[in-house]
C-alpha cells in the first residue's frame, strides 16, 4: 500500500487517528514509566513511594475504561460501525 493512499485513509477520519495514535504513544509511555520505576524503585509499603505506582494504575484505568466502555456507547449512540 503506498505511503499516499495511508495518508489519505488516514485525513479521511481524522479524530479517530489522533486516538488511535495516542493510544499507541499512551501504551508505550505507561510501559517505559512502569519499567523505570521497577528499576528505580520497586513498589513498598510507604504510603510517599506509592504515588507514582498510583498514577500509573489511575492513568491504565481510564484508558480502559475509555476504550472499553466509553468508545462503544458514543459509537452505539451515533451510530458509526
Amino acid at each position: 500500500m503506498p505511503l499516499v493512499s495511508i495518508v489519505a485513509r488516514l485525513q479521511e477520519r481524522p479524530v479517530a487517528t489522533a486516538l488511535e495514535v495516542g493510544s499507541v504513544l499512551l501504551c508505550c509511555l505507561l510501559f517505559v514509566v512502569t519499567f523505570v520505576l521497577l528499576l528505580n524503585e520497586p513498589p513498598t509499603g510507604r504510603s510517599g513511594a506509592q504515588r507514582p505506582w498510583l498514577a500509573i494504575v489511575v492513568v491504565g484505568t481510564v484508558f480502559v475504561v475509555f476504550w472499553t466502555a466509553l468508545v462503544p456507547l458514543y459509537e452505539r449512540v451515533v451510530g458509526f460501525d
